[in-house]
């Protein structure tokens, strides 16, 4: 399962962020046509005890050049502990007939890349089918059987199947099960067979109905939120499904545990404040380090074992912070969730979009992640909120929060000299899920990176320039301040008249949130949208004989969801700009619908914040 991962590097776009942004895009097609799956038929035969034997008979046509380079190495993963993989036949078919066989050395085996680079081990494994002299127009046939000899779940059977975005001529899924094995299911965009029982076997099949697949758009939700899948399952419903789960994920409280437990939270009384304490403790101490080793992906270790490798992926940190409260007399429950953009589950019962685990409080209806390093327990990382999530304790489903406090205070003051560069102080005040994060962030760069991050800045500006980047104490807790000072040699292209760019932020500000909005002209698709409040002032101080000739008018926007407003004073021979945004969507994710109603709105304030004060040096 997944976590939530931060890289130091990215902190000049993340920086108090709360969208992302990009360039807008067209709506268009995202049919893929530089390939034509001809035929991909997948027939599984299901045991009783849930294990069960794959078999792929899978035709593409290579109709452009770049589809080659994409298929003509077909990656097949399995894992080894659980599965078996043969490859039954493979070759390229030329237009004229002539098959071109893949030898056997042209089939490679290594670990999955993703392991190999992991700090303790997957026992995933790669074996990679290299197409021989392939051109556009021909075939690349293959046919492969995979078998799972060991069911996750025993006695269960579950899948999810999603179309590729390629023009599909056929894609057949069979599953063939014992007649007391039930099989649940959702299709989207597949047409049923009806099933035939005989001789004691129920055979189900589906066959996906070709259509275009529209584009993904940039920060939509997950495609399985709107798309087409079919997902099946033997599992009654969620209820069964967790209790499943929780019976192949046991924890117990050590000696070694309750000592930790009880150290940890001795001088706290309230409850709260001992959960949050004891999730830190695991978020600061214990690695995230996925070992997915047979059964692992869905198994935790045991919590002691846990604390002394001091590693663990999220299973792993759940099954410890649940000892860890229970030995301080809090109940919890580990809650199944995705890590990502999907924020539906399938109808029937599947890991389908289950990609991370995460700790329930029932008596606190507090959630916490403490594989997020860079998030302070009380707090989620954006991907999990506003998520349903499977509570395994009870069998129950439950929620993340939609929304959670955040609030940033810019602050910029720009020194101008004759020759338009400038001397800069910026100060940001962090306040909510966001403070940690930045000091996580600053906290894993070195004082080079930090720096550098200034030139990274400006450079985002098209401007040239150094700086050095302070901040509170990066082991500290609650609010956080960041401090920038540096020079821009190129802020105003003095004489002019000349405009100056009314920026009051140099990064994560509120001009890039706002910028977040328009990264689709048109959008079809509902998208992540996080509320929080930014407030920003900026005083560009231009020097004696610089003529300021005019500034923008004041601009104050109200919509059910936006609180909007910009003022423009000039002070002496100084221009001093304040603005606030303050987005409070209910949800984590906008709809279309809304996105239409505050589009008048958004338009207006990209108008404020392209704005410029116009100056002149006599």
């Amino acid at each position: 399962m997944k976590r939530f991962a931060f890289s130091p590097a990215k902190l000049v776009g993340a920086l108090c962020c709360l969208f992302a942004f990009s360039l807008a895009q067209a709506n268009d097609d995202g049919t893929d046509r530089s390939l034509t799956i001809e035929k991909d038929i997948q027939r599984t035969v299901v045991a009783e005890n849930g294990s069960f034997e794959t078999t792929q008979e899978l035709v593409y046509l290579i109709n452009e050049e770049r589809a080659i380079k994409a298929k003509a190495q077909q990656p097949l993963y399995y894992n080894r502990t659980l599965e078996n993989l043969d490859v039954i036949q493979a070759y390229t078919q030329k237009p004229d007939g002539r098959k071109v066989m893949v030898a056997p050395e042209q089939i490679k085996e290594q670990q999955e890349p993703q392991s190999f680079h992991a700090p303790m081990f997957f026992d995933s494994v790669v074996k990679t089918v290299i197409f021989p002299e392939v051109a556009v127009g021909d075939r690349l046939v293959l046919s492969i059987k995979k078998r799972r000899n060991t069911a996750l779940f025993p006695g269960q059977f579950e899948d999810m199947a999603m179309p590729q975005f390629h023009p599909t001529q056929q894609f057949t899924l069979i599953y063939d099960l014992p007649a007391n094995l039930k099989l649940q299911a959702e299709a989207k965009g597949f047409k049923a067979t009806p099933a035939k029982t005989a001789a004691g076997r129920t055979v189900y099949q589906w066959d996906y109905v070709q259509g275009d697949n529209a584009r993904t758009e940039l920060g939509s939700v997950a495609y399985s939120d709107y798309g087409k899948y079919l997902a099946v399952s033997t599992f009654n419903d969620y209820s069964e499904f967790a209790k499943a789960y929780a019976a192949r994920a046991k924890t117990e409280v050590t000696p070694a545990i309750r000592e930790l437990a009880e150290s940890i939270t001795a001088k706290l009384d309230n409850p709260r404040d001992k959960a949050l304490a004891l999730g830190d403790w695991v978020r600061r101490n214990i690695r995230y380090v996925a070992v997915y080793i047979g059964a692992g992906g869905v198994v935790p270790h045991a919590a002691d074992t846990v604390l002394s490798n001091r590693y663990g992926d999220c299973k792993d940190h759940v099954a410890l912070l649940e000892a860890l409260l229970a030995a301080v007399n809090i109940e919890s429950s580990p809650a199944l969730i995705n890590l990502g953009n999907a924020f539906a589950l399938p109808k029937v019962p599947t890991l389908g979009v289950i990609n991370h685990a995460i700790t329930y409080i029932p008596s606190l209806d507090l959630y916490m992640d403490s594989t997020a390093a860079s998030i302070a327990s009380g707090y989620l990382p954006v991907p999990v909120l506003n998520k349903p999530t499977l509570l395994t304790r009870t069998g129950t489903m439950g929620h993340t929060p939609a929304t959670q406090a955040s609030k940033v205070v810019n602050t910029t003051t720009f020194e101008i000299a004759r020759n338009g560069a400038a001397d800069f102080q910026h100060a940001s005040k962090v306040d909510g899920w966001a403070a940690e994060f930045n000091r996580w962030g600053l906290r894993n760069m070195t004082p080079a990176q930090r720096n550098q991050m200034v030139q990274q800045i400006l450079a985002a500006y098209g401007q040239t320039g150094s700086g050095t980047v302070s901040s509170d104490d990066l082991e500290g807790q609650g609010n956080f301040a960041i401090q920038i000072n540096g020079r821009s040699e190129n802020l105003v292209n003095l004489p002019g008249p000349i405009g100056v760019p009314t920026l009051t932020s140099l990064a994560g500000g509120i001009a890039q949130n706002v910028f977040g909005f328009v990264a689709e002209k048109q959008r079809t698709q509902d998208f992540t949208c996080i509320s929080g409040v930014t407030e920003e002032q900026a005083q560009f101080k231009f020097p004696a004989g610089v003529k300021i000739l005019a500034t923008p008018k004041p601009v104050t926007l109200k919509h059910p969801y936006v609180d909007y407003s910009a003022e423009y004073h000039q002070q002496g021979n100084s221009v001093v700009i304040k603005r606030r945004f303050d987005f409070h969507y209910p949800k984590s994710v906008c709809s279309v619908a809304d996105y239409e109603s505050m589009k008048p709105v958004v338009e207006a304030m990209l108008n404020d914040l392209n704005s410029q004060v116009i100056v002149h040096q006599g």
